[in-house]
Formats: structure tokens, sequence, C-alpha cells
């Protein structure tokens, strides 16, 4: 009996010009989809990063306060080589992140003060491909992203915000979801593939801790992007789950 193929995906627009990535840790947008960033930035749209934690509970060979500064460096070497000179850390604890409204009005802020057409996040569903689990702090994070885009555009949501000078801002068109098991779009990165690869292989010190396959950056990349680019009719792609938040 033949298994049934998966549906191709689907080309992401391209129509827009400003980007802002949300995640939970330093190395969550290099581990896909930063080639993607790399092809944006590279036709002139700007990308901001805004790191909801400093990923200071990675290394377990490092104590957080030794751990955060180096991640957080990294972490900015790593989005330099994409072309992405912005990287914002809201410092809530790696590890122990919760929904809720304390995450939803910080990530609203960073939406209002960098008012995107687009915003990124990590897979936030609950497993990868069906099978392996999510992290805690991923599911936290997309959702609270999720929300926040609507909190980001209505002012009677956070009016504290609107006390620090942050107007409204419900131009947010789509959430772009990296790596969802949901995916049903992507980005062709073929042109682009190596220069993800060096943006995770910069987060040096994280890898080194991490070992496993996970840590041998090519061959890992390699493996996500060429399955990907098969269903979207290129060599290499980067998959995104699409949620449309605006009609037109």
């Amino acid at each position: 009996m033949n298994e049934q193929q998966p549906e191709p995906y689907r080309p992401l627009r391209e129509d827009w010009q400003s980007a802002l990535a949300v995640v939970a840790h330093p190395d969550d947008m290099e581990y896909g989809a930063a080639a993607a960033v790399a092809r944006w930035t590279s036709q002139g749209k700007q990308v901001v990063y805004v790191m909801v934690t400093s990923g200071e509970a990675g290394i377990d060979t490092l104590a957080p306060e030794h751990c955060r500064p180096i991640r957080e460096a990294e972490q900015v070497a790593s989005a330099a080589l994409v072309g992405v000179p912005v990287v914002e850390f809201l410092g809530h604890p790696d590890g122990v992140l919760e929904y809720g409204l304390t995450l939803r009005r910080d990530i609203s802020r960073a939406i209002r003060r960098h008012r995107p057409e687009i915003v990124l996040t990590a897979n936030f569903r609950d497993t990868y491909g069906g099978v392996v689990p999510n992290q805690a702090d991923h599911i936290a994070v997309g959702r609270s992203v999720l929300d926040a885009i609507r909190d980001a555009g209505n002012r009677w949501v956070f009016p504290d915000l609107l006390d620090e000078g942050h107007e409204p801002w419900g131009g947010v068109r789509e959430l772009w979801a990296a790596g969802s098991p949901q995916a049903a779009h992507a980005a062709d990165t073929t042109d682009f593939f190596d220069v993800g690869v060096a943006s995770l292989r910069a987060h040096k010190a994280y890898l080194e801790g991490l070992g496993g396959d996970m840590a041998n950056a090519p061959d890992f990349l390699e493996g996500l992007a060429r399955e990907a680019g098969t269903r979207l009719g290129a060599r290499y792609a980067s998959p995104f789950e699409v949620l449309q938040l605006t009609f037109g």
C-alpha cells in the first residue's frame, strides 16, 4: 500500500516590508527560520528579533548569571549574519515561562513599538511532526504572541501602554510559526542555506553544551530544509504555519 504523500507547500507571500520575530530563546530562530530571514533581508525587508528570555538556563555547565551574557552575545552575532541589526531581550526567566497577562503585555509593547506587518514565532503546537513533544517555553510564547497581536491593536487592553506612549497597532497581517506540524507554506531558502547554518553555528557555547545531533548544524538543518524543499519544489526551504489576522 502506498503511503499518502503530504500536500505541497505554498510559497509565503513577500508583499510586505517589516517583520517582528518573537521567540522564547536565543537559537530558536536559527533552527530552520534564519535562512528565510536572510532571504527577506536580502530583499531589503526589515526584520527585528525579540527574545523573551536570554536562554540562561540552556547550558548545564554554566550558571544562569554567567550564561546570560554569553547567549545574548551569540544571538546578536547570529542575527547580524542574516541581516538583523536589532535584537531585544525581554528578560523573562528561561525554562519557566507561563502564558499570562505579563507576557502578553510585554510582547504587545514590542509590537506597538516596532509596528510590523508580519510577526514570526516558533512552533507553539504541542508537538513537532505529531511525534516529539514541544518545549513548554515555546508553547507559552507562541500562544502569547497570538493574543498579544490582538492586544496590540486594542487601545482598551493594557491601557498602561498608552501611558508609556505606545499607540495601538492593528497592522499585523499574519502570524507565521516556523517549523509547525501544521505548516502549509514555506520560503525557498536554497540560496541562503549556508548563511542559515552559519547563524546557528554562531551559538558556539550553546551547541558545545548541547551535543548530539542538534549540535551538528549543517547536517541537522540540511535534513529539515531538504524535506521542506521537496514539498515546495525547491532544493531547500523553511516551513511555516500561517495564521491570517486580517482579510485582503
